[in-house]
């Protein structure tokens, strides 16, 4: 159980340094909601975190997360 946290978790960060190096390229995924809930909304919370992501492109993560 806990390798399976470790590996959704791993894909989180994966996702939140693609959104923070190639927006463009990634935002597509989340968009899309190609990963799994769980990680598509810890990506979301990760990259709400991060000093790299503008305010502007949190703001519009927000409206992304999946109830």
């Amino acid at each position: 159980r806990s390798e399976e946290y470790y590996v959704k978790m791993m894909i989180a960060w994966f996702f939140t340094t693609a959104l923070a190096k190639q927006w463009d390229a990634t935002i597509p995924y989340i968009e899309q909601r190609r990963l799994a809930p769980w990680t598509h909304n810890k990506t979301i919370l990760k990259a709400i975190e991060s000093y790299r992501i503008t305010p502007e492109q949190k703001e519009y993560l927000r409206t992304l997360k999946i109830k």
